[in-house]
């Protein structure tokens, strides 16, 4: 079953991230808690969603998302922060179910992008998503400024 995230949600989907950095070979930089997610996704101005898949009343997959906007096109699209569906649940559809459903929220609020990043070296995801339509943006390098650059550049003021 998949279903929007709820806050008796909150512990498993920290639990999932966390096992995210780990497969994605930077545990040390997931500094995610409970109490942060909890605030993210239910405080007074929540800019992340969250949909998880559900096994036997268990939490086994997650997608955590945000809007973003599309300049060129004038509306929103959804960016797709983090899918992960733990080892033994996999192939069985649900990290594909968990993409329709941001695809039919999408659709039916007249977002025209979902959109993600993947690591160049995940082989096996990147033919998962291309084989649902997905195509690689390989013309666009990611950027980011944190920690310390973050820090300077935003005390340069």
């Amino acid at each position: 079953m998949i279903r929007r995230v709820e806050p008796r949600d909150v512990d498993a989907v920290v639990e999932l991230v966390h096992e995210l950095a780990l497969y994605e070979r930077a545990p040390e930089q997931c500094h995610l808690t409970a109490e942060q997610l909890h605030t993210a996704l239910f405080g007074d101005n929540p800019a992340l969603f969250g949909h998880v898949a559900e096994v036997d009343g268990q939490v086994v997959g997650m997608a955590l998302w945000f809007l973003n906007f599309s300049t060129w096109d004038g509306v929103h699209g959804i960016y797709l922060e983090d899918l992960y569906v733990t080892p033994e649940q996999r192939g069985k559809g649900l990290g594909k179910k968990l993409l329709e459903t941001l695809a039919q929220e999408c659709v039916a609020k007249g977002y025209t992008r979902l959109q993600w990043s993947v690591l160049n070296w995940n082989e096996p995801s990147i033919r998962f998503y291309e084989s649902l339509g997905a195509i690689p943006m390989d013309e666009w390098t990611v950027m980011r400024v944190a920690e310390e650059a973050l820090q300077k550049l935003g005390s340069s003021l």
